[in-house]
C-alpha cells in the first residue's frame, strides 16, 4: 500500500463516511506536484538572477506595481493586497527599500493614518535598468518553454483558478 493510501485509510477511518477526503489520483497528484516544483524553482531562479541588482523577487514585484500605478505611488494597504503580503511584512520590506533609496513613505492627504509607498527617482531608474534582464529571464525560463498554442492553453487553464482564488481571498 502506498503512503497516500495508508494516510487515506488512517484518516478516513476516524471520520464519518460523508466527510471522506477526495484524495488525488496519481494523475492529479503528478500535476499538483509538478505545479509546486515549477512554481518554487521558477521563483528561486528569478530571485537568484535579481541578486546582482541587489533586489529580492518581492522588491522587484513592488517596483513593478508602483511603476505601473498613477503617480508611481500606492496606498500601503492597497500595495499589500496587490502583492499578497501582510501589512506588517510589507511595512518591513518597504523600510528596507527606503534604506536603499528605492521608495519612500508619504502621508495621505486627508487621512493621517494612511500612508503611500512612492517610487523614488532612484527606484524608477533601478526598475528601468533591471526590467530588461528580468524579462529575458522570464522568457528564457518560462515563456520560451511553450509553443504559442501551449501559452494559450496555459492561460485558459490558469485564469479561472486565479479568478476563483481572488474571490476566495476577497471573502476572507
Amino acid at each position: 500500500m502506498d503512503t497516500q493510501a495508508t494516510v487515506a485509510a488512517d484518516v478516513s477511518s476516524s471520520r464519518p463516511a460523508e466527510e471522506e477526503t477526495p484524495w488525488l489520483s496519481a494523475r492529479e497528484q503528478r500535476l499538483w506536484r509538478a505545479h509546486l516544483e515549477v512554481s518554487r524553482l521558477l521563483e528561486y531562479q528569478l530571485g537568484r538572477e535579481l541578486q546582482p541588482h541587489n533586489l529580492a523577487i518581492n522588491d522587484y514585484e513592488i517596483l513593478v506595481v508602483l511603476s505601473e500605478s498613477p503617480e508611481r505611488r500606492m496606498r500601503m494597504t492597497d500595495l499589500a493586497t496587490a502583492t499578497l503580503q501582510s501589512k506588517s511584512r510589507l511595512s518591513h520590506q518597504i523600510t528596507r527599500m527606503e534604506t536603499a533609496g528605492l521608495v519612500l513613505r508619504q502621508e495621505c492627504p486627508g487621512d493621517r493614518r494612511g500612508l503611500y509607498a512612492h517610487l523614488t527617482e532612484h527606484g524608477w531608474q533601478t526598475m528601468q535598468q533591471v526590467a530588461p534582464d528580468h524579462v529575458r529571464s522570464v522568457r528564457h525560463h518560462f515563456i520560451d518553454r511553450f509553443t504559442p498554442e501551449q501559452i494559450d492553453a496555459m492561460y485558459q487553464a490558469l485564469a479561472p483558478i486565479a479568478e476563483h482564488l481572488r474571490g476566495v481571498r476577497g471573502r476572507a
